[in-house]
């Protein structure tokens, strides 16, 4: 079952590309802050990043971590490891950062909590499920526990 937690928005710079290998092109996205809100409220820390690489195929493999400052004034470290996939036009235009439509691709990921606040500790020992959508200057991701 999936319980709603939590919503984020991940305010992001320009990607920086990497370069390109046979698995695609590697590129870094900068993570320069955002809010929670939802059932914690608080603020999306700037100095995370996004690290992808970008597959011939149009998947895209997501790698971010990056912190959260709650209101109540605890500190959270997320680790999010997901895929975005969709047509590939689509999949072009949010490379390029320009605005699609977020039911015409498919963007999940698996998170991981850590902090050591004790109100905090379900996040901590459950595994998480984020349904994202891409904007140009932001990801919005839904959080949701899976108990």
């Amino acid at each position: 079952m999936l319980t709603p937690v939590f919503d984020l928005e991940v305010h992001v710079s320009t990607p920086q590309s990497i370069g390109r290998d046979a698995s695609g092109e590697r590129r870094c996205v900068p993570i320069t802050g955002g809010r929670v809100s939802g059932g914690l409220t608080g603020a999306v820390l700037s100095g995370g990043a996004d690290w992808q690489v970008l597959r011939p195929d149009g998947l895209a493999d997501l790698d971010a971590r990056y912190m959260l400052k709650l209101n109540t004034g605890a500190t959270v470290e997320v680790w999010s490891r997901g895929l975005r996939i969709g047509p590939a036009e689509v999949m072009r235009k949010l490379a390029r950062g320009e605005p699609v439509d977020p039911a015409s691709y498919y963007m999940r990921t698996a998170m991981r909590f850590e902090t050591a606040a004790p109100d905090l500790q379900s996040l901590v020992q459950k595994l998480h499920i984020g349904i994202g959508e891409r904007r140009p200057d932001a990801v919005l991701l839904k959080v949701f526990s899976v108990d």
